[in-house]
């Protein structure tokens, strides 16, 4: 507590006194307002809301809040300047990068929300309040009708989003930190969530609990010591300092190591990586799909704004490590997957594998590694949602039938839903004609025009390790017999219907016909102010 005492006390030194005239324009950050004052609004519905209108008033107000924020995000987009502009009295960078990383997260935070909302699939839901029943406890239909879905999931969930929408635009590192809070503390509690495995659950919130204030506490002691080498927590003057500086490098070194280390826990790079499998393992389903898809988002947005603005003079220090950490992230990514029995923590690796790729992208500080990592962003998040939206279809009477022997033979007993998922594996493995092909060949291309062909030539080795795991599913899927006492295949709801239909429909489209998404992404760079 002392050094962030510190720290937040010499930012307040430093910041210069707000005067009418500089009094920020609100317009380039409405999307941001209105997620964090729906999640406000979304507190008062669970406290004054009768309890059978929660859901529906929640689930209304939720789809409304993103759909209002991505109609203020493109007529915003329409006439925002190339340049950028900065707002929140410079505490937020609103340039082209931020606007690409925003329209992302509304995206994806559409799919996991219909996921979450579905009460299909788990009748009365999955979720159920931390207090309601004992942990190890299962709840029979009777139950589950009487205390119907529990809707504090939904506030949570806009208050993440939100997080995360400022994470990515954070235009100084204690708007960055404050924001990295605001984005894992909901998550924390919601992996705890689940009406099913409740232990499972809960043992996956503490571990994601304590390893996230573990990596918290780096990136806090990462800001105090770049802030005393640059006397300033802003990403430029943290860049102007690094450009050209007769301060010992020691500071500098040591602040950049222990931020980066928080920001590659955050987006599950390995070997920063150890709660990833428990934690998407554990939590309710829905909860991984929004955390796998939307957290790696604002987790990479982070780390191309850290590296092109504060850091990208002292690229040729930081390279190297980085590079060592893409080849680790990449192998533990594909080696272990190999070995897991449960598909949910098959994805958990295959997410880790993913986080290698993606920083390739982000070491290469150019415009096209830039552009080439935002759009693998995108890819990979559609992808993903629909990935674990089939997952919770496959089912038994205790609930997800996560273990890979009983998904075998999965392919007789429903032919489209394994369709489905084949095709989403193969997006996953980069297979062509899937958005993972074109994702993973933008990236690549990105960095052997920087000059990193030897890393190249691993992630493809690596890649092509990974696609093992991806057809030993499909295999399974469909040249095994299914067992008598199986799992069934649950008719999915509209809502999870919904989600897994869009997460689709995008693989293909961006796998076919990139272009409109690629020249988004290479619209601009970060703004430097």
């Amino acid at each position: 507590m002392s050094v962030m005492s510190s720290v937040l006390l010499l930012a307040q030194e430093q910041a210069p006194a707000p005067t009418r005239a500089e009094a920020p324009p609100l317009t380039a950050i409405w999307p941001i307002l209105i997620v964090l004052g729906a999640a406000c609004l979304s507190v008062l519905f669970e406290a004054l809301l009768p309890k059978h209108l929660r859901w529906p008033g929640q689930v209304v107000l939720t789809l409304l809040t993103i759909v209002a924020a991505g109609v203020k995000l493109v007529t915003y987009v329409s006439g925002a300047p190339a340049a950028g502009e900065t707002a929140m009295f410079g505490t937020l960078a609103v340039d082209r990068p931020a606007l690409f990383l925003w329209g992302t997260l509304l995206a994806l935070s559409l799919g996991a929300v219909l996921l979450i909302a579905d009460r299909s699939v788990e009748p009365g839901g999955a979720f159920v309040a931390t207090a309601a029943i004992r942990p190890g406890t299962v709840q029979d239909r009777a139950q589950v009708a009487s205390t119907g879905m529990q809707t504090e999931v939904f506030p949570l969930t806009l208050f993440a989003l939100g997080g995360m929408m400022v994470f990515c635009a954070a235009n100084d590192l204690l708007t960055m930190f404050v924001a990295l809070e605001v984005l894992s503390l909901p998550l924390y509690l919601m992996c705890g969530l689940a009406r099913r495995r409740r232990l499972l659950s809960q043992e996956a919130a503490v571990k994601y609990f304590l390893l996230g204030a573990f990596a918290s506490a780096f990136f806090l002691y990462g800001v105090a010591l770049l802030y005393g080498y640059a006397g300033s927590v802003r990403l430029a003057d943290i860049s102007e300092a690094a450009a050209g500086s007769d301060r010992s490098d020691t500071l500098l070194f040591a602040g950049m190591g222990l931020l980066v280390v928080g920001l590659l826990f955050k987006a599950a790079v390995g070997p920063f990586h150890t709660w990833t499998p428990d934690v998407y393992q554990g939590a309710p389903t829905p909860v991984t799909a929004f955390m796998a898809a939307c957290t790696k988002v604002a987790a990479f947005g982070g780390i191309l704004r850290v590296l092109q603005v504060a850091l990208e003079s002292t690229q040729w220090e930081w390279r190297g490590v980085l590079w060592g950490v893409a080849i680790v992230s990449m192998v533990i990514g594909a080696v272990l997957g190999l070995t897991q029995t449960d598909v949910k923590r098959m994805i958990a690796y295959s997410s880790v594998a993913h986080a290698g790729f993606l920083l390739i992208g982000s070491i290469a500080v150019t415009e096209k590694g830039l552009s080439s990592t935002l759009f693998y962003l995108l890819t990979y998040g559609f992808t993903t949602i629909a990935t674990f939206g089939v997952i919770s279809l496959v089912r038994d009477s205790s609930g997800e039938a996560t273990h890979l022997s009983q998904w075998a033979g999965l392919a007789k007993r429903s032919p489209l839903l394994a369709a489905v998922f084949t095709f989403l594996l193969l997006a996953l493995a980069g297979i062509p004609l899937t958005s993972g092909f074109v994702g993973k060949f933008v990236v690549f291309e990105a960095a052997l025009a920087d000059g990193m062909g030897p890393l190249v030539v691993v992630a493809l080795v690596a890649s092509a390790v990974a696609a093992f795991f991806y057809l030993r599913v499909i295999v399974l899927m469909y040249f095994s017999e299914p067992a008598a006492d199986g799992p069934t295949v649950t008719v999915p709801g509209a809502f999870t219907t919904a989600a897994i239909t869009l997460g689709v429909i995008v693989t293909l489209l961006l796998g076919i016909a990139p272009a409109f998404a690629l020249d988004w992404a290479s619209s601009g760079v970060f703004a430097i102010r």
